[in-house]
This record gives C-alpha cells, structure tokens and sequence, in this order.
C-alpha cells in the first residue's frame, strides 16, 4: 500500500492547538497540504471527495479562528468533513475512513471530541448549533461559540428554515456559515438557488460589499466590532429587509465573500466572533476546488471511487464477462419503459437523480420527471397531490431518507388510499456510508400502516415486475416496493413483464424438514445455502414471499402444515419485520413451530462492506445455511 505523506507544516499538525502555532501567511501552504493530503488518500482509498475539496479553507481558518472543540462546529451532512477529521487528530488513521472498523466517513461524536454533532442526513446542522448555543447561553458560558456549516443544496429542506425562524429570535450566540457551491450531489434547483444567485451577482451589492471588506481589512481586528453596526446597516441598504430572506428571519447577514481565500476568511471569522446574536456568513465556493476534473464535473467526483490522481483515471473493474446491472439502473431504465406506454406515469426524486437513476426518465422526458430538492416530505405529499388528479407517480426515495416523510405517507397517502408508487432505494445495508444510510426499518415501519402493500423483490425481473404491477389501472392502493444498493443477479435482466397478483409468493424448491421464508434480495443468499446443503444431503424447501404485506396467507398455511422448523430471512430490522409478521401468522392461526429470524439485529451496525455487514449481522449464505444445519441436527462448526 502506497503511504501517504503529508506536507512539511500539516506534519505537524495533530490538533487545531497546533495550527493555531502558526503565522496567518502559513495558512496558504496549510490549505495546499491539507487539499493534496485528501487528493492522495482517496484517491487510494475512495470516499467523498469533492466536498471536501471545497471547503479545505473554510476548515482551517474556522479552527485557526475558533477554540475547538470547546466551541462547538458543526458540519451538515459531512460529506465536506475530510479536512476537520485531518486537523483533528486522525490524520495517521485516515486511511482507514470508510473502511470495517476504521474512521466513519462523517462526524461522529463517539470518535471525537472535535466531533460535536452526528450528521450523516442533510439540513440538520442549524437546529443542532441552536440547540447547543441555548444551553450555553441558559449555563453562562458565554465563551462558547457555536457554528454551523450548511451548503446551499441542504437549505433546500425544511428543517434550516424552521431553525433559522426559532434562531432570530433567539438571542443565541449562532454562526451559520451558508456555503453556496450550487451543488449538492446533483446540481440544485428551485427559488431558493435563483435567489442565492441574485445576491452574489448583483453588481451594485457586491461592489458596496467589496470596498467595505476592504476598509475592514486595512483595520485591526480589535476595531472590527466598532464598525459591525455600520456595516449591517449599509448592507441593508443595499439589500433591505424586505428583499434579504435572512434578515427577515433575524439573523445578521454578512457576504457573500470568497471561500477560498482563508486569509480573508480569517480575518472576517475573527470579526465576527465577538459580534454577539444570531448570524450568517455567506460564502462562495467551488465543490472539488483545486482538482480540475472534479471541479468540472462536480457529480462524477463527489463520490468517485478510487482513481489514478495524475491522470483523473477512474478505477473501474475490468469486466470479461455480462454483469448484472445495479438494482438502482433497473428502476431507471424500466421507469422509462413503462412510461413511453403509460402517459399517466410520472417521476419524482428528492435531490437524487443520479444515486437513484432518475436521470433516464428526466433526460427522455423532463416533463414527467421531477427534482424536488433536499425535500423528502415535500416530495411524498406533492406525489399525492398528482395522485388525486389520476397521475401514476413513482415517487423514488432512499430508505433511510424515506424516515424522514413518515408523516406524509400516512397523513397525505395512505389514510386517503392515494395510489402512490414509493420505490425504496437502498434497502437493507448500505456499506461505506454506515449507519445514518442503513435502510433497517422500512419494513417494519411500512407495513404496520394501513392500506400500504409493501413488496421487495429478490431480482430484477422481480423489481420489473412489481413496478409494472403497481401502475396498472386496477391498483387504486398505495405500493412500496424496497431493493437494495448495488448489483443484482441477472446479467439478462430486461424480462418481459408480467402481472404478479399482489399478496402472492412463490415457491423456490420443495424441500425436507425445514422451510427457509425470505423477503428481497436476501433469497439469493437462500438459494446459495440451499445449494451448498444439497451436498451434505440437507434440503431445506425455500419460498420467496414477495409481499410482507398483505402476506400470502395460503402460501403459509402450507409451510406451517408441512413444517416445523423455520428460518426467516430479511435484509431488515428482526425488530417488527418480515420476521415478527410470520410470528404473528402463527399465532393467529395456532400454529405451533420453532421459528428463527435472521436480518439486522436490534443495534445500530457500523459501517464496512456489504458483504462484511451481511456476515456480521448472520443473515447471509453462510449464516443461512448454518441456521439449517441447526435446525436438522447438524453440528455447525466456525
């Protein structure tokens, strides 16, 4: 493994104390050592990338500025995190970030002090600095600061403006650093970016705002603060109150300025950490600022994997052989199929066109295919809305994402009976991004609601299938259909389609003394273990449920006649999951049998690859087939 060496001064550099060592004119060589160190280490190791990039000046000169971790930082999302972790201690183990047992790849509180905050979803930054800077403002420790970073794209979610509503009128020692880079994952869209894009090219504002940085420049720090109430003054009068939606809110606006200049930034963080209240500093940046090919292509690069840092060459396996395609492509591609065939069929997506493959539908038909923005609820109640007026809408979210519009689809969905189609993208474990993307709990939380079908396919022509299924004129009930992230089984995936009657299973193979019952993906995992038992003479029967809501009622009777011994298998919580709803079939029917569940167990799972988060929590071939033995007698041996 190639080592990677950091800079002269970031060798240096173990906490933010020791930055703090440095002169202002070190800062420069510091933010180009500290961009090369991430550049090396994902280009070796994958990860986040371009956010981090970003903001490498924003993060040294905040914790150049500020005294962290006794003031608290806190970053949204944290995919933009790299360079804090860095800074932090845990630049000799940042090669394990992302990795089983290593760093997480966001802030994470029990990792670090510096870490004030956990984040892994978006738009949670400001209510969480709030919360932090009224419980030092109610303890008298006025010596706190309190810090939130949040990009343009997470602004989009309700959440900051519900905080930046209770923040002006707080009182509280609050610094929102909105970092406007025009991007989240995806471009960003709606008002609130066109807004943005007003105030920083506005020529008469920006020219005002420049001579008066300058003339704050020429003074020294201690002066900054004589001049803040002049400053916001002239700043309103170039953009009032009634055309500045965050002094509207309360909050004293500065910006914006650029985020890549961190001796300026320096100089604006020190004057702004003794103006007392509620404010927000507006910032410019570039995501993947200092890599050329990242900043030109800001999607490819916010996640890319690992790649050659020379040349930009993307690792990608080689492939000799037909693949099967990624369960996310699948949606896709057959989202526009069937939309070329059903005109009522539209698409909408939470900011997620490009993890979620949306895309397809918005580059045939841009008319039909939706971005809503980081606005989960608001993306289930507008699929309602178009819903009432006959529309087939497939409204795609990410499980874990999906948590956050629970609300909505009971409230707006499911209690008027509005067939909505909810595609579930990464179901189950998700790998690197470790806990705040595990999607555990959509089937349990699902499937306790009424008038929901709720179905997982075990392959692609299965997810084909029950897409095609729930479109069709005579479904008039809300669907949910949940798979996983990454690849399927069928290198020939493109099947015809074919109705499948809602609440029916099938069955895989007949078998002996044990039925294994599985839900999606994991079926494949049955398979395997039904063929490695078949060698030692084991043959368990193995049913594919499809449905764990409505469950296929006459399917169970049949496994519960024929067998005493059954394993569930689910890529869920076996805390009211598929699992308990089988326990819950038999004892409504009296039915009396040894049941063992096998899926995510009742803690929260870190992060690692799939493979290894499928091992660790036993629902996968091995463990599968294990469960089997045990179950016929058979002595399991690790």
């Amino acid at each position: 493994m190639e080592e990677i060496v950091a800079g002269p001064l970031l060798s240096q550099i173990n906490t933010p104390d020791d930055l703090k060592k440095l002169s202002k004119n070190q800062l420069v060589q510091v933010c180009d050592e500290l961009r090369q160190f991430i550049v090396d280490c994902v280009s070796i190791h994958g990860g986040h990338f371009g956010a981090s990039l970003g903001v490498v000046e924003l993060t040294v000169a905040l914790h150049y500025v500020f005294n962290t971790p006794d003031d608290q930082l806190i970053w949204d999302v944290g995919h933009q995190a790299y360079g804090h972790k860095i800074l932090t201690g845990r630049r000799s183990i940042f090669h394990t970030n992302r990795k089983y047992g290593g760093l997480s790849g966001f802030p994470k509180r029990s990792e670090s002090i510096y870490d004030a905050f956990g984040v892994g979803h978006s738009s949670t930054s400001i209510s969480a600095a709030l919360g932090m800077a009224i419980a030092s403002k109610y303890k008298g420790e006025d010596y706190r600061r309190h810090i939130a970073v949040i990009g343009d794209g997470a602004m989009t979610a309700g959440l900051p403006f519900e905080a930046l509503n209770h923040a002006g009128v707080s009182g509280a020692n609050l610094l929102v650093i909105l970092n406007d880079n025009n991007m989240s994952i995806d471009p960003n869209v709606g008002a609130l970016k066109e807004y943005l894009t007003d105030i920083t090219t506005s020529h008469t504002y920006n020219k005002f705002r420049d001579d008066i940085w300058k003339m704050l420049g020429m003074l020294p720090t201690k002066d900054f603060q004589k001049l803040a109430s002049k400053v916001e003054a002239g700043l309103k009068g170039v953009v009032s109150k009634s055309s500045n939606l965050f002094e509207a809110l309360g909050l004293r606006y500065f910006g914006p300025i650029d985020g890549h200049n961190v001796l300026k930034l320096t100089e604006t963080l020190k004057g702004l950490h003794d103006i007392p209240g509620p404010k927000l500093l507006h910032i410019k940046t570039v995501k993947g600022k200092g890599y050329g090919l990242a900043e030109k292509d800001q999607t490819l690069w916010h996640a890319p994997g690992t790649f050659d840092k020379i040349t930009g060459k993307i690792n990608k396996k080689i492939i000799t052989v037909p693949e099967p395609p990624k369960y996310q492509d699948v949606f896709g591609h057959t989202l526009v199929e069937l939309a070329e065939k059903n005109p009522l069929i539209m698409g909408i997506t939470p900011a997620m066109p490009s993890g979620c493959s949306m895309k397809f539908m918005m580059d045939a038909m841009p008319d039909r295919a939706i971005d809503v923005g980081i606005a989960e609820q608001h993306a289930v109640t507008l699929s309602a809305g178009l819903a009432t007026r006959g529309m087939k809408v497939f409204c795609n979210i990410y499980s874990s994402f999906m948590q956050r519009a629970y609300d909505m689809v009971i409230h707006d969905v499911a209690i008027q009976k509005l067939p909505v189609i909810f595609c579930l993208d990464r179901a189950g474990v998700v790998g690197d991004d470790g806990p705040t993307h595990h999607g555990a709990y959509d089937l349990a939380f699902m499937r306790c609601i009424p008038n929901l079908i709720v179905s997982a396919p075990m392959n692609e022509s299965e997810l084909r299938n029950l897409m095609y299924t729930s479109q069709l004129p005579e479904n008039e009930m809300p669907y949910v259909i949940r798979y996983p992230r990454g690849q399927g089984v069928m290198p020939q995936w493109k099947t015809p389609f074919e109705k499948i009657e809602t609440g029916t299973g099938r069955k895989i193979c007949d078998g002996r003394e044990v039925a294994i019952l599985s839900i999606g993906h994991p079926g494949n995992f049955a398979v395997t273990a039904c063929k490695s038992l078949a060698t030692e003479d084991i043959c368990p029967a193995h049913y594919d449920m499809r449905f764990v809501k409505p469950l296929d009622e006459a399917m169970l009777h049949e496994v519960f006649q024929r067998y005493n011994k059954i394993i569930t298998v689910e890529d869920g919580t076996i805390v009211g999951g598929f699992g308990s709803a089988i326990l819950e079939f038999m004892a409504a029917h009296n039915y009396s049998a040894e049941v063992k569940i096998l899926g995510i167990p009742d803690r929260i799972v870190e992060h690692g690859k799939p493979e290894e988060l499928h091992r660790e929590c036993g629902y996968d071939a091995r463990a599968i087939a294990d469960a089997v033995r045990e179950f016929a007698g058979v002595t399991v041996t690790l």
